[in-house]
């Protein structure tokens, strides 16, 4: 069985490499190769010197062991790959550490891409599969809508921040976690992704419901993610439960097309500065059948008076709001079918399925 060293690549001095006899040369044959003994030991040396640097050096790119695979069986395939991908490439990654979806284990892992060799780690407990991921003299601006996530709203959005939404219609985290769970009973026991998750509110509630075989709990925000380990870590329950915090943009989505159960975004829509990217790369990473649950603020509804229907068109700067119209179109346009919704006063909560 042939082996694949995958990360990093390793260099064998010359004088250490064997080659496998051809079976219709025979010992007394005039085409015997005689390159390797015409090269002098000092040559050997020089050249040895150079591979070892090499190793150095790529070993300080990507800190880990090499990473040696048994190709050839459907099993060992199956250890190689992760369930993240590269945001890049979107090629599954390969890990190297304790296996498992909780917060020790990611943490004590590092990844790796097999096709273009970017390495990603965990950075303040969360795994960082951005783009940017590790780069070092280059830094990019956050959009608009994401810095307005500060330590402090992140600190307040469930000391007092979220309950306002009520005032909008919101039913209460309760309430709304028990109609996400409606919808998502077709996915029971799969992988779910709770994209734009900010402080975790929904995502521990799916993940101590016991209902689905791992929960990431997904977001751009950096401090949201900080808040979010906070409460996890405070929670005997889930620092060990199948629950990971992955930074990612929901426009880049860090995991390999049709490898998704179920996908939330709780409150996230009108955040997003794309939306329509954002719903296609749901869409891309939903499995058939899977489906995506979501609940934001409405510009209007049907129900509004066609006299007030002008002053919502002007919305805080920072967000956009949609109509009901506008986002049943949305996911219809991204090849998601089954759209159904359920509205009270400005909030909407939308389900749509991959076919």
């Amino acid at each position: 069985m042939a082996t694949s060293v995958l990360s990093p690549p390793f260099f064998h001095p010359l004088h250490q490499l064997q080659f496998s006899k051809c079976p219709r040369l025979s010992s007394k044959s005039h085409f015997r190769p005689r390159l390797l003994r015409s090269i002098s030991q000092r040559t050997i040396r020089a050249i040895s010197a150079v591979a070892a640097e090499s190793v150095n050096l790529t070993l300080s790119l990507f800190p880990f062991p090499p990473i040696i695979f048994e190709l050839g069986t459907q099993q060992d395939h199956a250890i190689e790959a992760d369930i993240f991908a590269c945001p890049v490439c979107y090629e599954p990654l390969i890990r190297k550490g304790p296996s498992g979806l909780n917060l020790p284990a990611i943490y004590r892992s590092g990844f790796m891409c097999k096709r273009c060799k970017k390495t990603y780690s965990s950075k303040d407990r969360y795994l960082d599969l951005t783009v940017t991921a590790g780069l070092r003299d280059y830094t990019e601006i956050q959009p608009a809508r994401t810095e307005l996530f500060s330590p402090l709203v992140s600190f307040l959005y469930e000391r007092g921040w979220r309950q306002n939404f009520r005032q909008s219609g919101f039913p209460g985290p309760d309430e709304e976690f028990k109609m996400a769970q409606e919808y998502f009973e077709s996915a029971e026991g799969g992988l779910l992704v709770d994209v734009s998750c900010g402080s975790g509110l929904f995502s521990r509630k799916f993940a101590k419901s016991g209902t689905y075989s791992g929960v990431i709990a997904l977001d751009f925000s950096e401090n949201m993610l900080r808040q979010c380990y906070d409460f996890i870590e405070k929670d005997d329950t889930l620092s060990t439960n199948n629950i990971a915090l992955v930074r990612a943009d929901v426009s880049r989505l860090p995991f390999s097309s049709g490898s998704v159960d179920a996908v939330h975004a709780g409150a996230a829509l009108h955040c997003w500065p794309s939306p329509s990217n954002a719903v296609a790369e749901i869409t891309r990473t939903l499995k058939n059948g899977g489906v995506f649950v979501g609940s934001t603020f409405l510009r209007y509804s049907s129900k509004t008076p066609w006299f007030l229907r002008p002053f919502r068109e002007r919305t805080p700067q920072g967000y956009g709001y949609l109509t009901e119209e506008e986002i049943k179109d949305l996911c219809t346009s991204c090849g998601l079918t089954n759209y159904s919704s359920k509205i009270q006063q400005a909030f909407i909560m939308f389900t749509a399925q991959k076919p």
